[in-house]
């Protein structure tokens, strides 16, 4: 009995659809789970549990005794400002353009048209989720100065999309391996730096740059499985050199 049903067209066509979509089936439950991991910090953010764990880490970046002056001299205040600023509206604007044009010079229209996609849509539901949640920045001197609201943290979902995204984008259109890790790296390591400084300028708490993060993440895995099919089917080339002149 056992043989006729692992012999059974069902049971073929099933066992060759896992195989051949494993890493799309293991995208899918990342991105699952990083949307499952939103919404329990965000239900746990609005009944109040993330308080003592959100000021405990801001007061990390804070002076002992005196949490309106942070830590470290007045050139590490300005590197941070700096670093920060690599997930603002104005740069990652012009590091998404950038890379659009160049996709188009390369005629690849599909890539450029999942990158503005993926970047617009992620801007637009953050928008929304501040809007909705809306809640108050962090009681602390802030080092710049903010204009909405404080969950889920724009720079570190919008940094995470954009450079999510791209990191994948051009890890796919990459030749090599050490070159396909160097972008991915690359770009969790901007990602990073960008929600950590939110932290130091006390214009965040963690629970948001977690939730940016997390949403953030799933939205990137989202467009990559996207990219990852339309390869497939040729739609979006394997490498620049592939695209056509």
């Amino acid at each position: 009995m056992f043989n006729r049903l692992t012999n059974s067209p069902y049971y073929l066509r099933t066992r060759d659809f896992v195989r051949g979509e494993t890493k799309l089936l293991a995208c899918i439950a990342v991105i699952s789970g990083l949307v499952l991991g939103f919404l329990h910090l965000a239900d746990e953010m609005v009944e109040g549990e993330t308080a003592a764990f959100d000021n405990w880490v801001l007061l990390l970046f804070r002076e002992p005794g005196n949490p309106d002056q942070v830590i470290g001299p007045l050139w590490v205040q300005e590197m941070v400002r700096d670093i920060t600023s690599l997930g603002s509206f104005a740069c990652l604007g012009l590091i998404v353009s950038g890379t659009v044009i160049f996709l188009l010079l390369c005629r690849m229209r599909a890539a450029a048209l999942l990158v503005t996609v993926s970047v617009l849509g992620g801007t637009l539901f953050s928008t929304l989720l501040k809007m909705g949640y809306n809640r108050p920045r962090p009681d602390l001197t802030h080092l710049s100065q903010q204009f909405t609201a404080s969950f889920p943290s724009g720079h570190a979902m919008l940094s995470a999309v954009t450079f999510l995204t791209l990191g994948a984008l051009l890890a796919r259109l990459a030749p090599t391996r050490a070159q396909q890790i160097f972008c991915v790296v690359a770009a969790m390591f901007l990602t990073l730096i960008v929600g950590t400084s939110r932290l130091y300028m006390g214009v965040h708490y963690p629970s948001d740059v977690l939730a940016g993060w997390a949403l953030g993440a799933a939205w990137a895995l989202l467009c990559s499985a996207v990219a990852s099919l339309l390869q497939r089917q040729g739609t979006v080339q394997e490498t620049v050199a592939d695209a056509p002149r």
